[in-house]
Protein backbone atom coordinates (compact mmCIF):
# COMPACT_ATOMS: atom_id res chain seq x y z
CA UNK A 1 0.00 0.00 0.00
CA UNK A 2 2.40 2.18 0.81
CA UNK A 3 4.80 1.44 -2.27
CA UNK A 4 1.32 2.55 -4.55
CA UNK A 5 0.44 5.83 -2.51
CA UNK A 6 4.28 6.89 -3.54
CA UNK A 7 3.58 6.24 -6.71
CA UNK A 8 0.51 7.86 -7.05
CA UNK A 9 2.09 10.71 -4.94
CA UNK A 10 5.03 10.93 -7.13
CA UNK A 11 2.99 11.09 -10.53
CA UNK A 12 0.78 13.85 -9.11
CA UNK A 13 4.04 16.41 -8.19
CA UNK A 14 5.04 15.53 -11.61
CA UNK A 15 2.39 16.20 -13.34
CA UNK A 16 2.64 19.40 -11.28
CA UNK A 17 5.68 20.42 -12.37
CA UNK A 18 4.59 19.80 -15.77
CA UNK A 19 1.60 21.92 -15.33
CA UNK A 20 3.89 24.53 -13.90
CA UNK A 21 6.62 24.52 -16.76
CA UNK A 22 3.16 24.83 -19.23
CA UNK A 23 4.73 21.21 -20.43
CA UNK A 24 1.94 18.72 -20.20
CA UNK A 25 0.68 17.89 -23.62
CA UNK A 26 -2.70 16.64 -23.10
CA UNK A 27 -3.57 13.16 -24.75
CA UNK A 28 -7.11 13.52 -23.71
CA UNK A 29 -7.57 16.07 -26.19
CA UNK A 30 -9.36 14.95 -29.47
CA UNK A 31 -6.70 13.92 -32.74
CA UNK A 32 -7.48 13.06 -36.02
CA UNK A 33 -4.46 11.41 -38.18
CA UNK A 34 -2.32 13.57 -40.71
CA UNK A 35 -1.48 12.40 -43.88
CA UNK A 36 1.77 10.02 -43.81
CA UNK A 37 4.95 11.96 -44.69
CA UNK A 38 6.28 9.89 -47.27
CA UNK A 39 9.53 10.77 -47.09
CA UNK A 40 9.61 9.32 -43.24
CA UNK A 41 6.91 7.33 -43.72
CA UNK A 42 5.98 8.43 -40.21
CA UNK A 43 2.38 9.01 -39.50
CA UNK A 44 1.50 12.05 -36.68
CA UNK A 45 -1.48 13.48 -35.10
CA UNK A 46 -3.26 16.80 -34.74
CA UNK A 47 -5.02 18.23 -31.64
CA UNK A 48 -6.95 21.54 -31.80
CA UNK A 49 -5.71 23.13 -28.29
CA UNK A 50 -7.44 26.27 -29.42
CA UNK A 51 -10.69 27.16 -31.98
CA UNK A 52 -12.60 29.90 -32.49
CA UNK A 53 -10.10 32.34 -33.20
CA UNK A 54 -10.32 35.06 -35.62
CA UNK A 55 -7.45 34.76 -38.46
CA UNK A 56 -4.80 34.52 -35.94
CA UNK A 57 -1.20 35.66 -37.39
CA UNK A 58 1.83 34.74 -34.99
CA UNK A 59 2.75 32.61 -32.56
CA UNK A 60 5.63 32.42 -29.38
CA UNK A 61 6.03 30.81 -26.86
CA UNK A 62 7.08 32.05 -23.28
CA UNK A 63 9.97 30.73 -20.77
CA UNK A 64 7.03 28.85 -18.78
CA UNK A 65 5.29 27.12 -21.93
CA UNK A 66 2.20 29.77 -22.18
CA UNK A 67 1.15 30.16 -25.83
CA UNK A 68 1.19 33.73 -27.12
CA UNK A 69 -0.79 33.99 -30.14
CA UNK A 70 -2.01 37.82 -32.42
CA UNK A 71 -5.66 37.78 -34.34
CA UNK A 72 -4.91 40.06 -36.99
CA UNK A 73 -8.32 42.76 -36.12
CA UNK A 74 -6.13 43.48 -32.91
CA UNK A 75 -5.85 40.96 -30.38
CA UNK A 76 -3.13 39.34 -28.64
CA UNK A 77 -4.43 36.14 -26.66
CA UNK A 78 -3.11 33.67 -24.62
CA UNK A 79 -3.01 29.85 -24.44
CA UNK A 80 -2.59 28.13 -20.95
CA UNK A 81 -2.18 24.27 -20.54
CA UNK A 82 -4.16 23.74 -23.79
CA UNK A 83 -6.75 26.34 -22.30
CA UNK A 84 -7.64 29.53 -24.25
CA UNK A 85 -8.86 32.26 -22.09
CA UNK A 86 -11.33 34.50 -22.49
CA UNK A 87 -10.08 37.54 -21.80
CA UNK A 88 -7.18 39.01 -24.50
CA UNK A 89 -3.99 40.33 -23.17
CA UNK A 90 -4.21 42.86 -24.82
CA UNK A 91 -7.08 44.43 -27.37
CA UNK A 92 -5.50 47.08 -30.10
CA UNK A 93 -8.31 47.17 -31.88
CA UNK A 94 -8.49 50.75 -31.45
CA UNK A 95 -5.22 51.40 -32.55
CA UNK A 96 -4.62 48.56 -35.24
CA UNK A 97 -5.78 48.97 -38.53
CA UNK A 98 -7.46 45.46 -40.10
CA UNK A 99 -7.28 46.42 -43.70
CA UNK A 100 -6.96 43.30 -46.54
CA UNK A 101 -3.70 41.91 -45.20
CA UNK A 102 -2.73 44.50 -42.87
CA UNK A 103 -3.75 44.04 -39.27
CA UNK A 104 -1.56 42.71 -36.01
CA UNK A 105 0.66 40.49 -37.31
CA UNK A 106 3.82 39.21 -35.98
CA UNK A 107 4.83 38.71 -32.69
CA UNK A 108 8.02 37.88 -30.25
CA UNK A 109 9.10 37.93 -26.95
CA UNK A 110 12.24 39.26 -25.51
CA UNK A 111 14.87 36.91 -24.70
CA UNK A 112 15.35 38.28 -20.74
CA UNK A 113 11.17 38.02 -20.85
CA UNK A 114 11.16 36.18 -17.70
CA UNK A 115 12.67 39.45 -15.73
CA UNK A 116 11.68 42.19 -18.11
CA UNK A 117 8.00 40.95 -19.83
CA UNK A 118 8.15 42.74 -23.07
CA UNK A 119 6.81 41.40 -26.03
CA UNK A 120 7.07 42.32 -29.33
CA UNK A 121 4.40 42.90 -32.41
CA UNK A 122 4.15 44.80 -35.68
CA UNK A 123 0.89 45.97 -36.71
CA UNK A 124 -0.41 48.44 -39.41
CA UNK A 125 -1.93 51.68 -38.40
CA UNK A 126 -3.77 55.06 -40.44
CA UNK A 127 -2.20 58.18 -40.24
CA UNK A 128 -3.01 61.24 -42.46
CA UNK A 129 -5.08 58.66 -44.46
CA UNK A 130 -2.72 56.58 -45.26
CA UNK A 131 -1.97 52.88 -44.15
CA UNK A 132 1.19 52.68 -42.40
CA UNK A 133 3.22 49.86 -40.10
CA UNK A 134 4.83 50.09 -36.68
CA UNK A 135 6.71 47.91 -34.57
CA UNK A 136 5.72 48.30 -30.58
CA UNK A 137 6.63 47.34 -27.68
CA UNK A 138 4.35 45.72 -24.68
CA UNK A 139 4.71 44.65 -21.56
CA UNK A 140 3.43 42.17 -19.66
CA UNK A 141 1.98 41.30 -16.31
CA UNK A 142 -0.17 38.36 -15.44
CA UNK A 143 -1.47 37.78 -18.93
CA UNK A 144 -2.53 41.40 -19.19
CA UNK A 145 -0.09 44.09 -21.49
CA UNK A 146 -0.04 47.51 -22.33
CA UNK A 147 1.62 49.37 -24.78
CA UNK A 148 5.25 50.22 -23.47
CA UNK A 149 6.45 52.38 -26.71
CA UNK A 150 6.91 52.36 -30.06
CA UNK A 151 10.36 50.83 -31.61
CA UNK A 152 9.60 52.09 -35.33
CA UNK A 153 6.84 53.64 -36.93
CA UNK A 154 6.39 54.55 -40.77
CA UNK A 155 6.87 51.58 -42.43
CA UNK A 156 4.61 52.16 -45.52
CA UNK A 157 0.97 50.17 -45.21
CA UNK A 158 -1.27 48.76 -47.96
CA UNK A 159 -4.35 46.72 -47.96
CA UNK A 160 -1.74 44.37 -49.41
CA UNK A 161 1.86 42.89 -49.10
CA UNK A 162 2.99 44.42 -45.99
CA UNK A 163 4.93 41.71 -44.63
CA UNK A 164 4.33 41.41 -40.74
CA UNK A 165 6.90 39.24 -39.36
CA UNK A 166 9.11 39.85 -36.43
CA UNK A 167 11.45 37.58 -34.45
CA UNK A 168 14.67 38.21 -31.96
CA UNK A 169 17.21 36.19 -33.33
CA UNK A 170 20.06 34.25 -32.19
CA UNK A 171 22.43 37.46 -31.94
CA UNK A 172 19.53 38.73 -29.55
CA UNK A 173 18.46 41.41 -31.78
CA UNK A 174 14.95 42.30 -33.80
CA UNK A 175 14.13 41.05 -37.19
CA UNK A 176 11.39 42.41 -38.94
CA UNK A 177 9.80 41.28 -42.67
CA UNK A 178 8.19 44.49 -44.68
CA UNK A 179 6.53 44.06 -47.83
CA UNK A 180 6.40 46.35 -50.87
CA UNK A 181 2.83 47.74 -49.81
CA UNK A 182 2.05 47.50 -53.50
CA UNK A 183 5.25 49.78 -54.75
CA UNK A 184 7.48 47.14 -56.17
CA UNK A 185 10.12 49.50 -56.66
CA UNK A 186 10.69 50.86 -53.53
CA UNK A 187 12.19 46.97 -52.63
CA UNK A 188 14.83 48.21 -54.50
CA UNK A 189 15.32 51.44 -53.01
CA UNK A 190 17.47 51.12 -50.05
CA UNK A 191 15.99 54.49 -48.61
CA UNK A 192 12.52 53.16 -48.38
CA UNK A 193 11.64 50.29 -45.67
CA UNK A 194 9.62 48.87 -47.96
CA UNK A 195 10.64 45.03 -49.41
CA UNK A 196 13.06 44.69 -47.00
CA UNK A 197 14.35 42.18 -43.88
CA UNK A 198 15.44 44.69 -40.80
CA UNK A 199 17.16 44.26 -38.42
CA UNK A 200 17.07 46.59 -35.00
CA UNK A 201 18.47 46.38 -31.56
CA UNK A 202 16.00 45.89 -29.08
CA UNK A 203 15.28 49.44 -28.36
CA UNK A 204 14.85 50.16 -32.02
CA UNK A 205 18.16 51.58 -32.82
CA UNK A 206 20.23 50.36 -35.81
CA UNK A 207 23.69 47.84 -34.76
CA UNK A 208 26.44 49.31 -36.07
CA UNK A 209 27.26 45.61 -38.05
CA UNK A 210 24.47 46.32 -39.79
CA UNK A 211 25.76 46.50 -43.96
CA UNK A 212 23.72 49.92 -44.83
CA UNK A 213 25.27 51.93 -41.53
CA UNK A 214 25.39 55.23 -43.39
CA UNK A 215 22.95 55.06 -46.09
CA UNK A 216 20.20 52.58 -44.60
CA UNK A 217 20.93 51.90 -40.73
CA UNK A 218 18.29 49.37 -40.59
CA UNK A 219 18.35 47.61 -43.98
CA UNK A 220 20.10 44.25 -43.57
CA UNK A 221 18.60 42.61 -46.93
CA UNK A 222 16.53 43.88 -49.62
CA UNK A 223 14.54 43.29 -52.82
CA UNK A 224 11.54 41.29 -50.96
CA UNK A 225 8.58 41.13 -52.44
CA UNK A 226 6.22 40.05 -49.33
CA UNK A 227 8.52 37.82 -46.57
CA UNK A 228 6.50 36.13 -44.20
CA UNK A 229 8.59 33.27 -42.49
CA UNK A 230 11.66 33.87 -40.44
CA UNK A 231 13.78 31.05 -38.92
CA UNK A 232 17.29 30.05 -37.92
CA UNK A 233 19.23 26.50 -38.17
CA UNK A 234 21.39 25.45 -35.02
CA UNK A 235 24.41 27.04 -36.61
CA UNK A 236 22.31 30.63 -36.66
CA UNK A 237 21.83 30.54 -40.00
CA UNK A 238 18.72 32.53 -41.42
CA UNK A 239 16.56 31.45 -43.85
CA UNK A 240 13.16 33.18 -45.38
CA UNK A 241 9.75 32.39 -46.63
CA UNK A 242 8.35 34.77 -49.29
CA UNK A 243 5.06 35.44 -51.43
CA UNK A 244 5.27 35.58 -55.05
CA UNK A 245 4.13 37.96 -57.82
CA UNK A 246 -0.04 37.29 -58.37
CA UNK A 247 -0.35 39.34 -61.68
CA UNK A 248 1.90 42.79 -61.14
CA UNK A 249 4.50 42.82 -63.59
CA UNK A 250 2.52 39.93 -65.76
CA UNK A 251 4.47 37.51 -63.67
CA UNK A 252 2.17 34.84 -60.90
CA UNK A 253 3.84 31.83 -58.76
CA UNK A 254 7.44 31.98 -58.26
CA UNK A 255 7.45 31.83 -54.62
CA UNK A 256 10.37 31.34 -52.68
CA UNK A 257 12.87 30.02 -50.20
CA UNK A 258 15.41 32.24 -49.42
CA UNK A 259 18.85 31.80 -47.93
CA UNK A 260 19.38 35.42 -46.10
CA UNK A 261 23.52 37.23 -46.03
CA UNK A 262 23.50 40.27 -44.79
CA UNK A 263 23.62 43.16 -47.58
CA UNK A 264 22.17 40.65 -49.84
CA UNK A 265 19.80 41.69 -52.73
CA UNK A 266 17.23 38.91 -53.82
CA UNK A 267 15.71 40.86 -56.76
CA UNK A 268 12.41 41.65 -56.16
CA UNK A 269 10.85 43.04 -59.37
CA UNK A 270 14.00 43.26 -61.61
CA UNK A 271 14.25 39.37 -61.10
CA UNK A 272 11.85 37.11 -60.74
CA UNK A 273 12.75 33.02 -60.40
CA UNK A 274 15.48 32.13 -61.12
CA UNK A 275 17.76 35.03 -63.39
CA UNK A 276 21.22 33.59 -62.75
CA UNK A 277 21.93 36.72 -62.63
CA UNK A 278 25.22 37.65 -59.95
CA UNK A 279 23.73 41.43 -58.55
CA UNK A 280 20.78 39.06 -57.24
CA UNK A 281 20.33 36.18 -55.13
CA UNK A 282 18.28 33.35 -56.16
CA UNK A 283 16.13 31.35 -54.38
CA UNK A 284 17.04 28.09 -52.71
CA UNK A 285 13.72 26.44 -53.49
CA UNK A 286 11.45 28.09 -55.97
CA UNK A 287 8.14 26.91 -56.55
CA UNK A 288 7.08 27.50 -60.45
CA UNK A 289 5.10 26.70 -61.97
CA UNK A 290 2.58 26.37 -58.89
CA UNK A 291 1.74 28.95 -56.54
CA UNK A 292 2.50 27.54 -53.07
CA UNK A 293 2.04 31.11 -51.17
CA UNK A 294 4.45 30.24 -47.94
CA UNK A 295 4.15 31.73 -44.20
CA UNK A 296 5.25 31.01 -40.73
CA UNK A 297 8.31 29.17 -41.01
CA UNK A 298 11.01 27.22 -38.23
CA UNK A 299 13.47 24.68 -37.78
CA UNK A 300 12.63 21.94 -35.38
CA UNK A 301 15.51 20.25 -33.28
CA UNK A 302 13.00 18.44 -30.82
CA UNK A 303 13.11 15.27 -28.94
CA UNK A 304 9.18 14.12 -30.00
CA UNK A 305 9.66 14.42 -33.59
CA UNK A 306 12.79 13.23 -34.12
CA UNK A 307 12.28 11.85 -37.63
CA UNK A 308 12.14 15.30 -38.88
CA UNK A 309 15.26 16.45 -36.67
CA UNK A 310 16.91 19.61 -38.35
CA UNK A 311 13.71 19.77 -40.71
CA UNK A 312 12.63 23.43 -42.09
CA UNK A 313 8.97 23.70 -42.05
CA UNK A 314 6.18 26.23 -42.88
CA UNK A 315 2.36 26.72 -43.56
CA UNK A 316 1.42 27.78 -47.33
CA UNK A 317 -1.85 29.20 -48.16
CA UNK A 318 -4.29 29.17 -50.85
CA UNK A 319 -7.43 29.91 -52.68
CA UNK A 320 -9.63 26.54 -52.70
CA UNK A 321 -9.21 26.34 -56.44
CA UNK A 322 -5.23 25.96 -56.01
CA UNK A 323 -4.52 22.06 -55.41
CA UNK A 324 -0.73 22.86 -55.05
CA UNK A 325 -1.22 25.20 -51.66
CA UNK A 326 -2.55 24.56 -48.23
CA UNK A 327 -0.56 22.59 -46.66
CA UNK A 328 2.71 21.84 -44.09
CA UNK A 329 5.81 22.31 -46.05
CA UNK A 330 8.84 20.27 -44.93
CA UNK A 331 12.38 20.93 -46.01
CA UNK A 332 15.63 19.16 -45.45
CA UNK A 333 19.20 20.79 -46.14
CA UNK A 334 22.13 18.60 -46.79
CA UNK A 335 24.08 20.31 -43.68
CA UNK A 336 23.69 23.36 -41.39
CA UNK A 337 23.81 26.58 -43.45
CA UNK A 338 23.12 24.91 -47.06
CA UNK A 339 21.21 25.15 -49.53
CA UNK A 340 21.02 21.82 -51.26
CA UNK A 341 17.37 20.20 -50.63
CA UNK A 342 18.12 16.27 -49.49
CA UNK A 343 14.08 15.83 -47.97
CA UNK A 344 11.10 17.37 -49.19
CA UNK A 345 7.36 16.38 -48.03
CA UNK A 346 3.67 17.90 -48.11
CA UNK A 347 2.17 17.04 -45.43
CA UNK A 348 -2.00 17.56 -44.12
CA UNK A 349 -2.72 18.84 -47.95
CA UNK A 350 -6.06 20.85 -47.80
CA UNK A 351 -6.78 19.33 -44.53
CA UNK A 352 -7.01 22.51 -42.63
CA UNK A 353 -7.22 24.81 -45.49
CA UNK A 354 -5.10 27.72 -44.92
CA UNK A 355 -2.08 27.26 -43.01
CA UNK A 356 -0.37 30.83 -41.52
CA UNK A 357 2.53 30.13 -38.45
CA UNK A 358 4.40 27.37 -37.67
CA UNK A 359 6.58 26.97 -34.97
CA UNK A 360 8.48 24.26 -32.77
CA UNK A 361 7.12 24.24 -29.28
CA UNK A 362 9.41 24.00 -26.24
CA UNK A 363 7.54 20.49 -25.18
CA UNK A 364 9.07 18.94 -28.69
CA UNK A 365 6.19 19.47 -30.23
CA UNK A 366 5.12 21.33 -33.72
CA UNK A 367 2.29 23.93 -33.72
CA UNK A 368 0.58 26.31 -36.30
CA UNK A 369 -2.33 28.59 -36.79
CA UNK A 370 -5.33 28.09 -39.53
CA UNK A 371 -6.52 31.26 -41.80
CA UNK A 372 -9.44 30.51 -42.50
CA UNK A 373 -11.67 33.29 -41.42
CA UNK A 374 -9.55 36.13 -43.83
CA UNK A 375 -12.02 35.82 -46.69
CA UNK A 376 -10.40 33.81 -48.73
CA UNK A 377 -11.21 30.30 -47.74
CA UNK A 378 -14.63 28.94 -46.56
CA UNK A 379 -13.97 27.92 -42.60
CA UNK A 380 -14.08 24.60 -41.35
CA UNK A 381 -16.08 23.90 -37.95
CA UNK A 382 -14.07 25.62 -35.01
CA UNK A 383 -11.99 28.00 -37.54
CA UNK A 384 -9.66 29.43 -36.57
CA UNK A 385 -7.66 27.36 -34.88
CA UNK A 386 -4.19 26.74 -32.98
CA UNK A 387 -2.97 22.88 -33.80
CA UNK A 388 -0.44 20.59 -32.99
CA UNK A 389 1.36 18.12 -34.35
CA UNK A 390 2.32 15.23 -32.13
CA UNK A 391 3.27 11.33 -32.41
CA UNK A 392 0.67 9.01 -33.14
Amino acid sequence: MKKRTLIFFTAAVLSSVLLARGLTQISNLPTEPVAVDPSTGVTVVAQTIASGLVVPWSLVFDPDGRLFVTERPGRVRVIINDTLLTQPVIDMTGVVAHAGEGGLCGITLDQDFAANHYLYVYHTYREGGLLKNRVVRLIENNNRATIDTVLLAGIPGQSIHDGGQIKVGPDNLLYVTTGDASVPDNAQRLSSLSGKILRMNLDGSAPADNPFPDEAPLVYSYGHRNPQGLAWDSSGQLYETEHGPSGELGARSNDEVNIIYPGVNYGWPNCIGICGDPNYMDPIRLFFPETVPPHGATFYYGDQLPMWTGSFFFGTSGFNFNPAARHIHRLLFDQLGGTTIVEEARLAQDQFRRIRDMIAGSDGFLYFTTSNRDGRATPLAGDDRVIRLRPQ
